[in-house]
């Protein structure tokens, strides 16, 4: 006889308030329903309340992890409505910033996988590297999560010479650290026995759902936004991160290996990066649609702004890349075991807060 349990949205292993209907038989998982709506702020209405330079700071708490990479998003957006072409400095430290972004996010998720499956000493060891990782982030900008460093017309934080060799020495030295954590998520025999042919999600899956990310990457698909070459992406040494194991390990392994990519990014953006401005100043108000894209950690973001030529936006929409992956959970749950449940959603890396809004 099937029973329905709820799962979430508070659950001792979930980072997020994700809230599912589980359908269960014999311990085993038939269906799975998402019951989303738990954390709306109306975010997308504010936005239309305040002006469009304040909507810059309210995107950024959107999401507190990939706050960075929202601001960007939306400040690209009003430049190509207001045909704003921002220095090319600003342009390599906004690439910088979001891949510093990237590792502190993928550093988090490790942590959290850790601890879902019972190493606590693991996932201190992923959030001691990580707080390396957001001690540069306050060292330059002043904050440790949100930073605010974005700005229409570019951005407001500088790298002196003082920065450009902590953060290289810093990305020297996450190497070998996170070839430590490496050899026990991809080695170790319970941790392969919880991921390795669990949570299966082929090619014609992901192309039906729609999957974004370090989903459609380990599933072989090199999805990947950096590829059209935007902000200064077009002069790094760039190409996505792809493994054909289609189940969670797969998904582990893409993004433990772009941790290393973003540091090698990294490393090659200091050694090109410009002389010059970080911001040019503007004028009047937005008139006009633009569609900006970006490539969060756990994929494709999409901000769509229309803007009325008053201090207003008539209309912001987000789609954020976990609105794209819940469908992909939906289909990995049903025949798993109730105890792979909360493993099975950590690999979307879910971020709610985002997704809700």
């Amino acid at each position: 006889m099937p029973t329905v349990i709820p799962f979430g949205p508070q659950h001792p292993v979930l980072p997020e308030p994700l809230q599912l209907k589980l359908i269960i038989e014999d311990d085993k998982v038939v269906e799975a329903l998402p019951s989303l709506g738990y954390v709306h702020r109306g975010l997308e209405k504010l936005a239309e309340i305040k002006d469009f330079t304040q909507t810059l700071y309210i995107v950024e708490r959107v999401c507190g992890i990939c706050s960075f990479m929202h601001s960007m998003a939306y400040a690209r957006a009003i430049e190509n409505v207001m045909d704003i072409k921002i220095p090319e400095r600003a342009e390599f430290i906004r690439t910088i910033f979001a891949e510093v972004s990237r590792v502190q996010s993928h550093l988090l998720w490790l942590g959290f996988l850790a601890d879902a499956i019972g190493f606590e000493s693991l996932f201190m060891e992923c959030f001691k590297y990580r707080e390396k990782v957001l001690d540069f982030f306050e060292m330059t900008t002043g904050n440790r999560i949100i930073i605010s460093a974005n700005k229409i017309g570019g951005i407001k934080k500088d790298l002196c010479e003082d920065h450009i060799s902590m953060l290289s020495k810093l990305c020297l030295e996450l190497k070998p650290e996170i070839k430590e954590l490496e050899n026990v998520f991809l080695k170790n025999y319970t941790v392969k026995k919880r991921l390795v042919d669990k949570g299966i999600l082929n090619k014609e899956d992901i192309e039906s759902l729609s999957a974004v990310g370090p989903v459609a990457k380990g599933s072989g698909i090199p999805l990947d936004l950096r590829t059209t070459g935007y902000s200064a992406y077009k002069y790094l040494s760039f190409s996505p991160i792809v493994v054909n194991n289609c189940d969670c390990y797969g998904r582990t392994v893409v993004r433990i290996k772009e941790i290393y990519q973003s540091l090698d990014l990294i490393l090659e953006a200091l050694k090109l990066l410009p002389k010059g401005e970080i911001s040019i100043p503007f004028k009047g108000f937005p008139k006009g649609e633009a569609i900006s894209r970006i490539e969060q950690p756990r994929g494709e973001a999409i901000y769509y702004i229309k803007a009325n030529g008053t201090k207003n936006l008539s209309r912001l929409k987000i789609r954020t890349p976990t609105f794209a992956n819940i469908p992909s959970i939906l289909k990995m749950l049903p025949g798993c075991e109730l105890a792979d449940v909360p493993v099975f959603i950590l690999t979307i890396d879910p971020c709610i807060s985002c997704t809700e809004r």
